[in-house]
């Protein structure tokens, strides 16, 4: 594959091409491959050249824009319902709850807040890549979806973790425990600041470029290659390898000990188990596979060939619609799967429903006092993860 000329010192893979230009500056998708032109850069007073070299691979581009938009589509409407309502159901138990029920209501407000992005994400696809929601959003957008990046693998993986030490050591402090309150709530702050320090080393590259159309990209005007390789290391460390190492070693000590309990209803629980590592492994292995052979080509830009990269950038969009299942995995996993979550979410629904102004004083009272005591007993055992242990 022939090289960059020497004199230009970037070299990038985008869409399948090969750019070399002397600064770290992408071209607008319409332009076309296998040519040579001049960008000016809306940032900058002067033109710059870039060579570029055309792939052979033919990939179907529109029906890969209008699959994504579809899957975003029932991705935005399974996950709004399901999250409203485990956020419904739970946040009136929240300074009550055990450990792994706090942990499952931070889990559904990270999924709900990514899930309101999504309507932007989808004109965009629908517009292909085409950003009209101007600068502000194009930044407000990309920090969301980077929160709900990190902070839904670390309160699995806390929820995991606290589970664990529920089960088989009482006597061992709780990662989010009752009293004192305030602890809690700074571990559960703590978490979310890291999530917001960890979005904002990528968020501050995000930015609202215009050549032909709008669009909102993310690139570094200098050392893109180092910055990318930072990215990918940071992304894989924090977001896959470090909650997936706790979420499945952690599971297979649950399992362990349920599979030693007398109670034998034990194959459902241990099939759950499995099923808890087996969907966040399926939903986030893929995009970091893509992530690693992508950080391969910037290490040894001659290794793949540019059919390779051009079918990397291809899937890049698919992998991460992908990600976004665990939205409506984790409520059906965590809450939906649950006995108790189920009749709470009956019982919530029959008292909207039932009108209360026809009760006697007495039966309110009375009702009170049966709410309390079922409040308790559902704060011990609010999922299917947590009725493992109980």
């Amino acid at each position: 594959m022939q090289s960059c000329p020497t004199q230009y010192k970037y070299e990038v893979h985008y869409k399948g091409a090969r750019y070399c230009f002397i600064k770290g500056v992408l071209p607008s998708q319409q332009l076309h491959k296998g040519e040579k032109m001049n960008l000016d850069h809306n940032t900058s007073d002067h033109n710059e050249t870039l060579w570029f070299y055309e792939c052979t691979l033919n990939l179907d581009r529109e029906s890969r824009r209008i699959a994504l938009f579809l899957l975003y589509l029932f991705l935005f409407m399974v996950g709004l319902l399901e999250n409203c309502l485990v956020i419904w159901v739970n946040w009136r138990r929240r300074h009550s709850a055990s450990g792994v029920l706090f942990c499952v209501i931070n889990i559904s407000l990270s999924d709900l807040m990514v899930v309101f992005t999504m309507p932007f994400f989808m004109l965009e696809i629908a517009m292909d890549e085409v950003w009209v929601w101007g600068r502000f959003l194009c930044k407000v957008t990309h920090l969301i979806y980077v929160i709900n990046f990190y902070s839904n693998s670390f309160f699995l993986a806390f929820m995991t973790l606290e589970r664990y030490l529920t089960l088989t050591r009482p006597t061992t402090p709780a990662c989010f425990p009752l009293q004192p309150r305030h602890r809690r709530w700074l571990l559960c702050a703590g978490v979310w600041l890291l999530c917001l320090v960890l979005a904002l080393l990528e968020n501050v590259h995000v930015d609202l470029l215009e050549w032909n159309e709008p669009g909102c990209y993310m690139i570094p005007e200098n050392n893109f290659s180092e910055w990318f390789l930072s990215l990918a290391f940071f992304s894989l460390i924090f977001q896959f390898l470090g909650p997936a190492s706790v979420i499945i070693t952690c599971n297979i000590l649950i399992a362990r000990v349920v599979h030693a309990s007398p109670d034998i209803q034990n194959h459902r629980d241990l099939w759950i188990l499995r099923v808890y590592s087996l969907v966040f492994v399926a939903c986030w292995l893929p995009y970091h596979v893509v992530m690693f052979l992508l950080v391969v080509d910037i290490l040894d830009p001659y290794l793949m060939s540019c059919n390779t990269i051009d079918s990397l950038f291809f899937s890049m969009g698919v992998v991460q619609c992908i990600s976004l299942f665990h939205c409506i995995a984790n409520p059906i996993l965590y809450s939906f799967l649950s006995k108790s979550f189920r009749a709470n979410l009956i019982s919530d629904i029959l008292s909207r429903i039932s009108s209360p102004p026809f009760s006697s004083a007495a039966n309110a009272a009375g009702g009170m006092g049966r709410s309390q005591q079922k409040e308790q007993k559902l704060s011990n055992a609010s999922t299917s993860h947590s009725e493992i242990g109980s």
